[in-house]
């Protein structure tokens, strides 16, 4: 089996192999977060890679902010970006280490980075990491890739499928805002943890 560990990961930031790295917050993601009205939710991003979402958030005023990545790189680099006095936790870990408890858990495809045998454990610890009424939000790809990942693709059907035991379904639906590379491809979620 393939191992996407902090090694894998840091090589990818170091060679320039970010081709996921579209150099801003993306649309879909900014257009959920100017809705939300709590400003102190308590928000986890894992995987953030650059952080161009945590930076949105925090100049829209939110103050609990958990970024969570393997890569030493991209924990550096999130870093170098926050502004002195920011109130971002920045954990260098493996997802599936992390505790805490959680009302949002912002997803920018770091669920298609993990290899799709962890899928089943990442929902199951993505649903104790919410609190009651917590909930995912945010985009999957909807495309199978013809090429080895990551990322990997999923589809709609797939992932309500894989979710429905822990998660109620409140969105799946293909992404209307997307940028012009990804038009198609992308689903917006919003899974609703079941208590």
């Amino acid at each position: 089996m393939k191992t996407l560990d902090r090694k894998f990961w840091d090589e990818r930031y170091a060679s320039g192999k970010t081709g996921w790295d579209i150099g801003y917050a993306s649309k879909p993601l900014t257009t959920y977060i100017d809705q939300l009205e709590d400003l102190n939710l308590n928000i986890l991003i894992p995987g953030a890679g650059n952080g161009y979402e945590v930076i949105y958030l925090l100049e829209k005023g939110f103050k609990n902010l958990t970024v969570i990545d393997i890569s030493t790189a991209a924990i550096k680099n999130i870093g170098k970006k926050l502004p002195e006095g920011h109130s971002v936790t920045l954990i260098r870990d493996d997802y599936f280490n992390h505790k805490g408890s959680y009302d949002i858990i912002l997803e920018q495809t770091f669920f298609c980075a993990l290899l799709p045998e962890l899928r089943n454990r990442y929902i199951s610890h993505s649903h104790s990491l919410l609190n009651d009424h917590g909930y995912i939000v945010g985009l999957l790809f909807n495309i199978v890739f013809d090429r080895e990942g990551p990322p990997y693709g999923g589809n709609q059907e797939e992932y309500k499928q894989l979710f429905r035991e822990f998660f109620t379904i409140k969105y799946c639906d293909p992404c209307y805002n997307s940028i012009a590379p990804r038009a198609g491809s992308e689903v917006f979620i919003k899974f609703i943890k079941k208590t």
